[in-house]
């Protein structure tokens, strides 16, 4: 075994970049085509537009993503919305949902589901008869997490969703939730055995009523850098394949380092190999579900760079099954709800015309299409604990992460082994993995 202890910090994307060519040189898997998507954001209304629909305008902002070279959209319920009453589901948004799988058929894209949200872009939409009728003084229970009453109603609201799209030819599949564990640490709170509880519930309930589906759980940041929520052998084996939601600025890089080192365009593939390292198949997807930059991070002029360099560098792991950039569009500044920083994160601006961003993400798009990148091998791996880091919610414990990034500060790209599996010598060879560097010492 190896045995390190000092180790650069904040080299540059120039120093860790250059020895790609010879890692290069390295690869032999077989190249696995990934897909590109983007999180849609209507420019009309935002999603306030599921209560006053413009067929015309969802057409023409689904036709200009397909126009840069898509294959999905991930796109977002309300649950007030949809479900607002615990009993009571709406037809007509229901109808506004199936016309819009119509419209993405018509632009040759396929569509993921979100469903409980729940929360989103800085806000809460917990439908009103979850959280004030809750009196805990009383017994009552109406944590979305935990309680009988309310998961029999999130079951009855996936049950008429499938009832309406489960076969449409463009639905790719649910998305439990978007990032449920900030309600989990902020209004809901369960243990991480009653949250993987939860999970496994939903994710068979939905597996019967959309069988084949591509059914995943859609978490944030949290319980990847911090034992919170959804454990992430939970999220490792649960749904169709692992997500990881990757942001330089709410992730923590940019407290330890610029914006220009390699750790920031390698954050991304570093929560792809921690998601890998959970998954008890190494061949199970991961799916980079939102990853964006915005005008805190960077200099405008530096992001297509950025962009570049991330997605390539998620390539390189070979177990990604797609990027999905967050987001298609600019918000209109008219809509007033949300935290400056929202505004504009689009590739498309409120014309759908491609800003410099979206031109890059479609060249992308089109060489990997075209050429499908070919996986790095990664001889040498950082093992780590399957568990030890904070058990608060926020801020995000670097502790393992550091150690990942000074290996890839002196030029190296490693994959990450749990300590369970250190000694597993077939799952070592299945991965290529020959040198193992543990995380003290």
């Amino acid at each position: 075994m190896l045995s390190r202890r000092t180790l650069l910090r904040n080299a540059s994307i120039a120093a860790a970049s250059a020895v790609s060519p010879a890692l290069q040189l390295l690869a032999q898997a077989q190249p696995r085509p990934l897909r590109f998507g983007l999180n849609y954001t209507p420019r009309s209304r935002w999603w306030y537009c599921w209560l006053d629909w413009n067929p015309q305008s969802l057409q023409d902002d689904l036709t200009a993503i397909a126009a840069l070279g898509m294959d999905h959209i991930r796109i977002q319920l309300l649950w007030s919305l949809f479900q607002p009453g615990i009993a009571s589901v709406s037809d007509r948004l229901i109808a506004n949902l199936h016309s819009l799988l119509d419209a993405a058929d018509r632009a040759g894209l396929d569509v993921q589901v979100t469903v409980l949200n729940g929360w989103m872009s800085g806000l809460s939409f917990l439908p009103a008869w979850v959280a004030p009728l809750a009196r805990p003084e009383n017994g009552d229970d109406h944590n979305i997490f935990t309680s009988r009453a309310i998961i029999d109603a999130e079951k009855l609201l996936f049950s008429r969703l499938a009832a309406a799209i489960g076969t449409h030819r463009r639905f790719l599949g649910f998305d439990l939730g978007n990032e449920l564990g900030v309600l989990q640490g902020i209004n809901n709170p369960c243990t991480p055995q009653q949250a993987d509880a939860w999970a496994t519930e939903m994710m068979a309930h939905c597996d019967k009523i959309a069988p084949g589906r591509f059914h995943v759980n859609g978490v944030d940041h949290s319980h990847w850098f911090n034992d919170f929520g959804f454990t992430r052998q939970g999220l490792g084996s649960t749904g169709t394949a692992t997500v990881i939601h990757s942001y330089v600025y709410f992730d923590g890089v940019l407290e330890r380092f610029q914006y220009n080192d390699a750790a920031t365009v390698h954050l991304a593939e570093y929560e792809v190999q921690l998601a890998a390292a959970y998954s008890a198949d190494p061949a199970r997807p991961v799916w980079v579900e939102e990853t964006g930059v915005g005008n805190k991070e960077m200099p405008e002029e530096f992001k297509p760079q950025f962009m570049d360099q991330s997605v390539r560098a998620i390539a390189s792991t070979g177990h990604a099954w797609g990027v999905t950039w967050w987001c298609s569009h600019d918000i209109d500044p008219a809509i007033r709800d949300f935290s400056d920083y929202e505004y504009g994160l689009g590739l498309l601006d409120l014309k759908n015309k491609p800003k410099p961003m979206g031109q890059q993400f479609a060249a992308l798009a089109a060489e990997f299409h075209q050429t499908p990148p070919v996986p790095l091998t990664r001889p040498l791996a950082l093992v780590i604990p399957e568990s030890g880091l904070s058990t608060k919610p926020w801020p995000t414990d670097w502790a393992w992460a550091s150690r990942w990034m000074d290996l890839l500060n002196q030029g190296k790209r490693p994959a990450i082994v749990l300590a369970s599996r250190a000694n597993d010598e077939a799952y070592l060879r299945q991965r290529g993995i020959r040198e193992l560097v543990h995380l003290q010492g």
